[in-house]
């Protein structure tokens, strides 16, 4: 899934609940909040531009209620 400068994630909701969709470094630092807003259930797409960062692996990590979600992702220049 390597990607240069930008990626789309898409994402459901089953049902209503409060989603918050950060990216992190390897180190597990918070870099940038994508989402955090409550979400009707269906479908969605979002998208990450990584200009600005440096090439390498970065994390998405999906709040949605109880469940979490972690996905790799690699950004190369």
């Amino acid at each position: 899934n390597p990607f240069n400068p930008s990626t789309t994630i898409d994402f459901s909701v089953p049902t209503e609940s409060m989603v918050s969709i950060g990216i992190h470094d390897v180190a597990g630092r918070n870099i940038q909040t994508l989402v955090n807003d409550n979400y009707q259930p269906g479908y969605y797409s979002i998208s990450w531009d990584g200009t600005g960062y440096s090439s390498g692996v970065y994390f998405v990590r999906l709040t949605a209620g109880s469940e979490v979600k972690t996905n790799k992702i690699m950004l190369v220049k």
